[in-house]
């Protein structure tokens, strides 16, 4: 009885199959583990990185909306702006302050862009040689028509202050990395006037067009027709249609046979300097935008 106790009986040969091969039969409970539990392994991987990448997108997200507050945000005003609850957040703001994207002021309450930010951005515009080529051409024309002058670049539906130079009579109402409107600003028409057909048509349809003064360009068809009399005459003036009070006049930055690949503007406040003598500087302005086209570095 005991011997019996002890032996298992001998399973047959399709049995075995069973227990050896569960391709051919159920298959064995530890594998159904292992199996569910390498699955699930795989998806909560696949969960895990899917969640760090919607972080860093959200947090990335934030960065554009302290640009919109030079003087820094509270973070409710950035929880309105950004739509997140306000526990995500705090947590992202946080997040870019201990890394130093961000800067926190505990007397205000209030966050701003980091330092860092910025010299990364100076990196990046001493790399493509913008700052040393284009700074001294911006103040020989500063110096030589006593008005400010600016330098912009297309980004996405909207301009990008890239450099300004001030005048000595006023300072400009832009600075480095703003970003604009394109249907008010003589920045904008130039861009998008000398801008491939296909993306100046597309920025046309799509744009938002906001009055911006009560002497500002909001119907879609007029500004194709202020377009094409740009492209006509090579050049675009604005006259306190981006800024009350405010006259610009900009020409393209041109390459032969390339896209648009900036803007230079000459800005004035019409008190002073109204849109018709803007216009007599045209010469110079153009020549030092093609002083520009032949000394920038193309961009990538």
């Amino acid at each position: 009885m005991k011997q019996e106790h002890l032996m298992s009986p001998t399973p047959s040969t399709s049995a075995q199959q069973d227990v050896a091969s569960p391709v051919h039969g159920a298959a064995s409970p530890r594998l159904d583990r292992e199996a569910t539990s390498s699955g699930a392994s795989a998806a909560n991987g696949t969960s895990r990185a899917g969640d760090r990448s919607g972080t860093v997108r959200k947090g990335l997200a934030l960065l554009p909306l302290l640009a919109e507050h030079p003087d820094g945000a509270t973070a409710k005003q950035l929880v309105e702006d950004s739509g997140y609850a306000f526990s995500t957040c705090y947590r992202l703001l946080s997040t870019l302050v201990d890394e130093g994207y961000a800067e926190f002021e505990p007397e205000t309450k209030r966050y701003r862009l980091g330092l860092l930010l910025f010299a990364m951005g100076q990196r990046v515009a001493s790399a493509r040689g913008w700052a040393g080529t284009a700074l001294p051409v911006m103040r020989e024309v500063v110096e030589a028509t006593g008005e400010s002058c600016l330098l912009a670049v297309l980004d996405g539906d909207r301009f990008l202050t890239v450099h300004t130079v001030d005048g000595p009579h006023h300072r400009t109402t832009t600075d480095p990395g703003d970003r604009g409107e394109l249907h008010t600003s003589a920045l904008g028409r130039a861009l998008l006037a000398f801008s491939d057909p296909q993306t100046r048509e597309h920025l046309v349809e799509t744009i938002e067009m906001p009055a911006r003064t009560e002497n500002s360009l909001t119907d879609r068809d007029g500004l194709r027709a202020e377009l094409g009399r740009v492209r006509e005459q090579g050049w675009a003036l604005q006259d306190q249609e981006h800024d009350g009070g405010m006259a610009a006049l900009a020409v393209p930055v041109l390459s032969p046979g390339a896209p648009v690949r900036a803007a230079l503007a000459l800005a004035a406040p019409v008190h002073r300097c109204d849109p018709h003598e803007l216009v007599q500087h045209l010469p110079l302005l153009r020549e030092a935008a093609d002083r520009l086209a032949a000394l920038l570095p193309q961009r990538r």
